[in-house]
């Protein structure tokens, strides 16, 4: 990966398009919206794989994040709480439980930030509507 710098951050092209990156969101991509989204979408992704891969029949994935700052050292990133709502009919608890972990422990953002920041991860079933 390559990255320029312009007046206002820095930008890299990917096989998908242009990233800007500014630490003014109305001109890029704020990093820390960056490291959040990377932690998310891995593990939403990786969720998803173990999900179908356990044969549990399901129609959305949501997730939100909760972010724990600490402004005294640089803001540093020092917890991210991860709720997944897993929708549809008929999923048992246990297994979601069970993707989870496995999601955790193959989702490589996960892993890279593993002892410097807390991942505390939580989900709910809901069934799909009518």
């Amino acid at each position: 990966m390559e990255f320029t710098m312009h007046e206002n951050g820095f930008e890299s092209e990917f096989d998908f398009g242009k990233l800007t990156i500014s630490s003014n969101d109305e001109l890029g991509f704020r990093p820390f919206a960056l490291l959040v989204s990377s932690i998310v979408g891995c593990s939403g992704g990786v969720l998803k794989k173990v999900l179908t891969k356990m044969r549990i029949d399901f129609d959305d994935i949501k997730i939100s994040a909760d972010v724990k700052r600490n402004p005294d050292e640089a803001n540093r990133v020092e917890e991210i709480k991860l709720h997944y709502i897993i929708i549809g009919n008929d999923i048992a608890e246990q297994k979601v439980e069970k993707a989870l972990e496995l999601s955790s422990k193959n989702c490589s953002m996960v892993q890279s930030v593993k002892g410097s920041i807390d991942i505390i991860e939580t989900f709910e079933i809901k069934k799909t509507k009518a």
